[in-house]
């Protein structure tokens, strides 16, 4: 052990401020529980599931999520509804293709919207993967969209 900040004991791997390098803060750690529990029964899939852990979240990554969803399936109906690190994600043939990470989940300012390696977006030899989101028009439904249907091919 080492002393950290104001005397506080650490671990060796720990840097003593979460979110700094050397340690996982309490959210990166509980996303960490909800994959291994994922892993280890199976990943909850279903429509109602994705929806019961879109109803927890609070303002306004609830909203985005509802909208994203509607997006996601409006745009791709094969993919199918689930979670992945406790969050929001659609997957075709047990590939998760995108995903939902609420901005609150781990004190962000921002909620984001990615795709996985496993989607059809490749485009040279760079390409986006993760998008920021403050709130969703139109506009940025659309771009989502198109997005979707590419990545599932």
């Amino acid at each position: 052990m080492r002393t950290g900040k104001a005397g506080a004991k650490t671990s060796p791997t720990s840097s003593g401020t979460p979110g700094q390098s050397g340690g996982f803060t309490a959210e990166e750690r509980a996303a960490m529980r909800e994959r291994a529990r994922e892993q280890k029964d199976g990943a909850p899939e279903g429509e109602a599931v994705l929806l019961a852990r879109i109803a927890e979240l609070p303002e306004p990554d609830r909203s985005l999520g509802l909208r994203l969803h509607a997006v996601v399936t409006a745009s791709a109906p094969d993919l199918t509804p689930r979670t992945w690190y406790g969050m929001p994600a659609w997957a075709k043939d047990g590939k998760v293709i995108c995903f939902f990470t609420p901005g609150t989940k781990f004190k962000a300012r921002y909620a984001t919207f990615g795709f996985n390696d496993s989607a059809k977006l490749d485009d040279g030899l760079m390409w986006p993967t993760s998008f920021a989101l403050t709130r969703l028009t139109s506009t940025e439904e659309k771009k989502i969209a198109e997005l979707v249907k590419k990545a599932v091919g």
